[in-house]
């Protein structure tokens, strides 16, 4: 199972921190849970995060870029489910190529909490509701914060 082996999040590093959260609304159940998991796990770690939302995965990139120039790290939430086209394989390249842009251009941790799945029933599975088996705006969040406490640290040892 996915999930396996990561650590937890060290509280202590992300203090005041400026976080944003970038989610889509396609797939509205789905989403809605990644992002109050995401937002919780902000909110445990006594960071209150920014929430913007767009219109689908392929829109993340654009607004993550105009937040990075902001925050110190930002979550990115979308659903992508595969279809009987390519258009799954299109989607899903470019927000992965856009979002690894962002991070490095701006310097500033992009957590991909983007699920790409087969079918509902998977994503449904990594959403963090009742009974799913995988909490993926939780590790989102979790990996964002830990990255930008993780490169704080290395600026102040400059």
């Amino acid at each position: 199972m996915s999930g396996e082996g990561r650590t937890e999040l060290a509280t202590g590093q992300v203090a005041g921190m400026r976080v944003a959260v970038v989610a889509a609304t396609w797939h509205a159940q789905v989403q809605e849970a990644l992002l109050l998991n995401a937002v919780a796990a902000c909110r445990e770690a006594g960071v209150e995060p920014e929430v913007v939302r767009v219109p689908g995965a392929f829109e993340l990139p654009i607004v993550a870029q105009r937040l990075a120039a902001g925050y110190d790290a930002v979550i990115a939430l979308g659903t992508i489910i595969r279809g009987g086209t390519p258009h799954f394989d299109y989607v899903c390249d470019a927000v992965t190529a856009g979002l690894l842009r962002v991070s490095l251009d701006a310097q500033v941790p992009v957590a991909f909490g983007v699920l790409t799945c087969d079918d509902l029933a998977q994503a449904m599975a990594r959403a963090g509701l009742p009974g799913s088996i995988e909490n993926k705006g939780k590790e989102a969040a979790e990996a964002a914060l830990t990255t930008a406490g993780i490169l704080r640290d290395l600026r102040l040892g400059e």
